[in-house]
């Protein structure tokens, strides 16, 4: 059996900034509009489709696994644009990053509140620290 995740559908009270916030800090390209939603295709060929909602937003979680060098340049976006960074998801460990699994991750918040997160080892791919 093959099963790939294809999209999924993020709420943002800006669809176009929010996809262009995601788009500019992991450096991808924001697609045209297809239907209601502004996706962001990630390189392995998911797409998150960013669709307005008037209404709360239920934060999600967003982890995307990336290369080393890229890790260095998403946090440097990341710190450029002034955003506050946490080397945990429960946003204790301000301005820091982590080393889990011998790699290295970080979490910051999108304008809608979605926990996005950057890390260069999958979890459970090696030894476990904070």
């Amino acid at each position: 059996m093959t099963v790939q995740l294809n999209h999924t559908i993020v709420a943002a009270h800006d669809k176009h900034a929010s996809a262009r916030f995601l788009a500019d800090i992991l450096g991808l390209d924001v697609s045209p509009q297809y239907g209601p939603f502004i996706p962001v295709e990630i390189p392995n060929g998911v797409t998150l489709d960013y669709m307005d909602t008037s209404g709360p937003i239920t934060p999600q979680h967003y982890a995307f696994l990336v290369s080393e060098p890229d890790f260095d340049t998403i946090l440097n976006r990341v710190r450029q644009a002034g955003l506050t960074h946490w080397a945990d998801p429960f946003h204790h460990r301000v301005d820091e990053i982590n080393h889990n699994d011998g790699g290295r991750g970080t979490y910051f918040d999108d304008p809608n509140g979605h926990n996005l997160e950057i890390l260069t080892r999958p979890y459970g791919s090696g030894t476990r620290s904070a």
